[in-house]
C-alpha cells in the first residue's frame, strides 16, 4: 500500500526551489561547465520515520571506488530534464521504478570541482518502498536503505579531514562512511528542511585510507 506524501514534505516543497538553496550545501559551487549529471534523493516511510535509498560502489572502480552516494549518474542526450535523468539512473542502477517516485523538488544545480560535473539534485517520495539490490553489477556494490533518523543522531555526526587540511561533515553509520559531496547534500537539505538537531562538528574522523588514492 503506498503511502501518501507527508504534510511535512509537501509544505517543504517549496523550499527546494528557493534561489539560496545552494547556500545550504557547504562546499558546492554555482554551475560552470557542460558536464552535467543528475542524482535522485529518495525518501520514503520506514520503521524510524523516513528511509533514504544510497548506493556504495564497487570497491574495484577506478573511481570513486567504494563511494557511499545518491542514485545518479550523467545526463544524458536522450534525457528530456534532469529529473528524468535522476529518475532513470535510479531504475538502471538499483531498481526503483520511475512512475513510483514523486518529484517534490529540485535542489539548484552544484559545480563538483573534483568530478567537473555540475550536479542536480531531484528530492523524490518512494511511497510503496520495496527491498533493493544492486541492477548496475558494473559500478553499484550494494543499496542501503537508511533510516533519515540515524543520520540526524547527533552520535553520528562528525567532521572528516583529509591529511591537506580540507574538511567537511561526515555521517557515519556502522561499516558506511558518508562523506564528500553526498555528506554536503545530506547536511544542506537537513538544514534546509529544519530537521537538523545540534551535533558537535569539533569532534573529528580521520577519512578510511581506502577514500584517499584519489585526489579530492
Amino acid at each position: 500500500m503506498s503511502v501518501p506524501v507527508p504534510a511535512e514534505l509537501q509544505s517543504a516543497q517549496s523550499r527546494f526551489a528557493r534561489p539560496d538553496a545552494l547556500e545550504f550545501i557547504q562546499g558546492a559551487r554555482a554551475p560552470k561547465g557542460t558536464r552535467r549529471a543528475a542524482v535522485l534523493i529518495l525518501l520514503g516511510p520506514g520503521a524510524e520515520g523516513y528511509d533514504l535509498v544510497l548506493i556504495e560502489k564497487r570497491a574495484d572502480l577506478r573511481s570513486h571506488a567504494g563511494q557511499v552516494a545518491f542514485p545518479g549518474g550523467r545526463i544524458e542526450p536522450t534525457d528530456v530534464d534532469p529529473v528524468a535523468a535522476a529518475l532513470r539512473e535510479a531504475n538502471e542502477e538499483v531498481g526503483v521504478n520511475p512512475s513510483a517516485v514523486m518529484v517534490l523538488g529540485v535542489l539548484p544545480a552544484a559545480h563538483i570541482q573534483r568530478s567537473g560535473f555540475d550536479v542536480t539534485s531531484v528530492v523524490g517520495w518512494w511511497g510503496d518502498p520495496k527491498p533493493l539490490v544492486p541492477v548496475d553489477l558494473g559500478e553499484v556494490g550494494a543499496v542501503h536503505q537508511v533510516s533519515v533518523a540515524s543520520l540526524l543522531d547527533p552520535a553520528n555526526r562528525g567532521t572528516w579531514v583529509h591529511p591537506r587540511g580540507f574538511s567537511g561533515p561526515v555521517f557515519v553509520l556502522g561499516d558506511l562512511y558518508i562523506w564528500g559531496f553526498t555528506a554536503y547534500l545530506l547536511d544542506g537539505m537537513f538544514d534546509l528542511l529544519g530537521w537538523t538537531r545540534p551535533w558537535d562538528a569539533t569532534r573529528t574522523s580521520e577519512i578510511p585510507p581506502r577514500f584517499l588514492s584519489e585526489r579530492l
